[in-house]
């Protein structure tokens, strides 16, 4: 699911999210997505193929959706829960993640009155918050060259998201484009690591039905609030 080593992956105002941040402005549902995170990398059977663990408990492997408004407003979405777990061959560089990030630990601008907003509008009220997840599938990823220690290491590839269940209307997946950086057991715990950037750009929020409009009770609710507004 904007737009970015020892296998350890990481990944204001108040009063709630105001009508005159959605007004008539696609900018508005699109946002830059980054994921933090260390991978820590765990024994395996032959080294060719290595499991890889991102701690949600760590506190350090993190995300955040930075979405634009028309009229310059910034609304930010973090949680520091992600959790990963990584296939890597590392004879052929190529690799294989699934991550998660539970809605309950997404905070909006840090404000409780917001984060309980983007709730109802990533559940549409269907489902309860502590049941739902943001989940990424990344099926299939090759690095063009090794890892060294300490040099970041970009890479391309695509995934697919899923919010609530819910994946993109047309099943398709997202760009994501990142780094890797390989830190050798010592030089950030006592185990062999990856800390890894990933990015997507253009996540559009309305693709996965994320909003007032498929929200009960909040479609009205903003019409009343502002006539204008639009609705995507």
């Amino acid at each position: 699911m904007g737009q970015h080593a020892p296998p350890v992956v990481k990944q204001q105002r108040r009063g709630g999210i105001q009508a005159d941040q959605m007004k008539a402005s696609p900018r508005l549902l699109h946002a830059r997505l980054l994921l933090v995170a260390c991978a820590v990398i765990g024994s395996s059977a032959a080294r060719a193929e290595t499991k890889l663990t991102v701690d949600p408990d760590a506190g350090n492997n993190t995300f955040s959706a930075v979405f634009d408004a028309a009229v310059g407003e910034r609304i930010t979405a973090v949680s520091s829960a992600v959790g990963c777990t990584l296939s890597v061959d590392e004879a052929t560089l190529r690799g294989t993640a699934t991550c998660s990030v539970p809605l309950t630990s997404i905070r909006v601008d840090n404000d409780d009155t917001k984060s309980e907003h983007f709730r109802q509008w990533a559940t549409n009220k269907k489902v309860d918050p502590a049941k739902c997840t943001f989940t990424l599938q990344v099926p299939g990823l090759k690095l063009d060259a090794g890892v060294e220690p300490m040099k970041p290491v970009p890479f391309e590839t695509q995934g697919t998201f899923a919010i609530c269940t819910r994946p993109r209307d047309d099943r398709g997946a997202e760009k994501i484009t990142g780094t890797i950086i390989y830190l050798p057991a010592g030089s950030y715990n006592d185990v062999r690591t990856l800390r890894i950037r990933a990015k997507i750009e253009g996540f559009n929020r309305d693709r996965y039905m994320i909003g007032p409009k498929w929200t009960d009770g909040w479609l009205a609710r903003v019409q009343q609030l502002a006539p204008g507004v639009a609705t995507d």
